[in-house]
This record gives C-alpha cells, sequence and structure tokens, in this order.
C-alpha cells in the first residue's frame, strides 16, 4: 500500500500530552518509568513461559501472545512520546505517521481478540473442566490466535487504507501525542464521512463482539461459581478471573470511550487521558496483574532462580 496522499502536508507536528514546560520533564521520568517496567514485565513473562514446560498450557499460551502484543504495542509510540517531552518541535513525517497508525491499530485489535479468546478459556476451564483438555487442543488455540491477528491486519488495513486516501492541507498538527485516528480527521481539509463510518463499523466489531463474548463467557462462569458447593472452590475460581476481569474493563472501557462516540462529543484532551489507559496503562499491568497473584508463575520463576544459584 502506497502511503501517499494528494495533500501538501509532508509531516506532521504532534501537539505532545501537554504544552506545559514545567511538566516535560516530570512527565518524561514518569513515562520512561512506565516503559521500563513494561518492556521488563513483559519480556520477563515472555522468557518465563518459554522456558518453564508447566507453562505450556492454553492459558499461558494466550498470556504469552498478550505480553507479545503489549512489548510491541506499547514500542509503537513510547519511544516517540519520550523523544517528544525532550524537544522543542515535536516532528513525525506523514509516511511515519500512517506506519504508527497501522501497527498502532493492528496490535490494539490483536489485544481486543486476545482478551476474547482468554476469556473463552476460562469459560471452559470453569464451565466444562473434564472437556478443557480436548476443547482447547492445540489446533483451537493456533486457529484463535490465527483469527485474532486476521481480524488485526483486516481492521488496521482498513483504517490505513482509508486515512491515506483523505486530502491534508495547510494544517498539520496533530492535538495528540501520537498519530491516532480521531486528531487526523480534525486536519483533513477532505470529507471523513466515510472514514467515520469505518471507524464506527470496524470499532463496532472489534469492540462490541469481542466485549459481548466476555460478557457472555462471564455470564456462564458466574452461574458455575454459583454453584459450587464449597467456599475454597468459589474463592479459587474468583480469584482465576479476576485479573482477567480488571484487564478487560481497563482496555475495553478506554478504548469504547475514544472510539464509540461522534468525533465531535467532547474534547480531544480528555481522549489523550483516556488513551494513556489504553496505550500505557494497560501493557504496564497485564504483566503484573496476571503474575503477582497467579500461583504457577511464582513457582516457575522460583525454580528458575534456584537453577541459577546452583
Amino acid at each position: 500500500m502506497a502511503l501517499r496522499n494528494a495533500s501538501f502536508v509532508t509531516e506532521f507536528i504532534l501537539a505532545g500530552l501537554t504544552d506545559l514546560p514545567d511538566l516535560q520533564l516530570p512527565l518524561f521520568c514518569l513515562f520512561l518509568l512506565m516503559y521500563v517496567v513494561t518492556v521488563l514485565g513483559n519480556l520477563g513473562l515472555i522468557i518465563l513461559i518459554r522456558l518453564n514446560s508447566h507453562l505450556h498450557t492454553p492459558m499461558y499460551f494466550f498470556l504469552f501472545n498478550l505480553s507479545c502484543i503489549d512489548l510491541c504495542y506499547s514500542s509503537v509510540f513510547t519511544p516517540k512520546m519520550l523523544i517528544n517531552f525532550t524537544s522543542k518541535k515535536n516532528i513525525i513525517s506523514y509516511r511515519g505517521c500512517m506506519t504508527q497508525l497501522y501497527f498502532f491499530c493492528f496490535f490494539a485489535i490483536s489485544e481486543c481478540y486476545v482478551l476474547t479468546s482468554m476469556a473463552y478459556d476460562r469459560y471452559v476451564a470453569i464451565c466444562n473442566p473434564l472437556l478443557y483438555n480436548v476443547v482447547m487442543s492445540s489446533k483451537v488455540c493456533f486457529s484463535l490466535m490465527l483469527g485474532s491477528y486476521l481480524m488485526a491486519f483486516l481492521g488496521a488495513m482498513a483504517h490505513t487504507g482509508y486515512m491515506v486516501r483523505l486530502t491534508f492541507c495547510n494544517a498539520n498538527t496533530i492535538n495528540h501525542y501520537f498519530c491516532d485516528i480521531l486528531p487526523l480527521f480534525q486536519l483533513s481539509c477532505t470529507s471523513t464521512y466515510v472514514n467515520e463510518l469505518v471507524v464506527f463499523i470496524v470499532g463496532s466489531i472489534d469492540i462490541i463482539m469481542p466485549c459481548v463474548t466476555i460478557f457472555v463467557s462471564y455470564g456462564f462462569i458466574l452461574s458455575s461459581i454459583l454453584r459450587i458447593s464449597s467456599t475454597e472452590g468459589r474463592s479459587k475460581a474468583f480469584s482465576t478471573c479476576s485479573s482477567h476481569i480488571i484487564a478487560v474493563s481497563l482496555f475495553f472501557g478506554s478504548c469504547a470511550f475514544m472510539y464509540l462516540k461522534p468525533s465531535s462529543a467532547g474534547s480531544m484532551d480528555e481522549g489523550k487521558i483516556s488513551s494513556i489507559f489504553y496505550t500505557n496503562t494497560v501493557p504496564l499491568m497485564n504483566p503484573l496483574i496476571y503474575t503477582l497473584r497467579n500461583k504457577d508463575v511464582k513457582l516457575a520463576l522460583r525454580k528458575i532462580l534456584s537453577r541459577r544459584q546452583f
């Protein structure tokens, strides 16, 4: 796909998170720390799952892919964001902007479907434990992941493909800290009606459909948990699902707030705050919420550390 449009704009200026000079250094330190923790957390989880054979199960297969996505996802815009905190003029080329938009859409949509696959995995584990190994076979797991990446590819191509058709004239300052869809619409000097329709349709498919699937899965899960007689069994089942519920609520909630509303509603400043949740906070929190309360991961980590000591 040629990254070229019929506009006079060859580069964009990113307005950034804030234009207050006194906040640039504190924000740089904050987001640098968040990025380092994000990279170390996700990379550590990837290595841990890869090295430990006890974690080669469907649940950790999805978690492995989620960590890979979060690692790449946060790296799409955070390094550029950090550079912008220390630069006077935050410039990104047209080609670079469209590339950033494509990979942002690809990894964001991938995360939607991986979280959905994880909800289905928990549904089978709790509601049909005797059939778990049959239903969640390697073939099924790979098919779910392949489908997730295929949907991400199609969604990202749709967003980016229609974006390059827009004409950008004189205004080239993006009121955001990365090349997001809605702020780019504001700069177009041609109609964005078709693009907004694409955002609504693709957004509905990639946000509402996974959400419905997750809610239905957890409806059945809740029903099964309430039928468990022992308090310990209920507690263990709730503990297994709580981390996933937190991650899903944070990611889908912020995405829905940003993209499933008219582009004229609210301000872009509100959008920036919402974006921080799904671009920075979610990739940071996922390794923590999925590992700190997970006995299997803690045990695997202890085994690896004990091997190195000897």
